[in-house]
């Protein structure tokens, strides 16, 4: 993964499974109680035609590299997207009020 600062604009690589690599705009990081979860956007329209959100669990290393891990876990996700849907209301409401 490579972070990219444009702008305030912050980018990360993704590698796929399948060795592919896909640019994602970082939307947010995040915290649910104690955990931290970041929320990407596919750049490519072409792989993101339904304009997908991708979740993953977000973790500093001791050296304070940020890594991405997949969220396993069922509860777990469901949470996470619950508190990432939550995040998007707020966007939308304070983007009403500036209007």
């Amino acid at each position: 993964m490579s972070e990219q600062f444009n702008n305030e604009e912050v980018t990360v690589t993704l590698t796929l499974d399948n060795d592919e690599t896909l640019e994602c705009a970082v939307l947010t990081i995040y915290s649910v109680g104690d955990q931290e979860y970041i929320a990407l956007l596919p750049m490519d329209d072409e792989q993101n035609e339904d304009g997908d959100v991708f979740l993953y669990r977000y973790v500093e290393t001791e050296d304070g590299e940020p890594t991405l891990e997949n969220i396993e876990d069922d509860d777990e996700y469901e949470a996470a997207a619950d508190a990432f849907d939550e995040w998007l209301d707020e966007q939308e409401f304070e983007e009403m009020i500036e209007e």
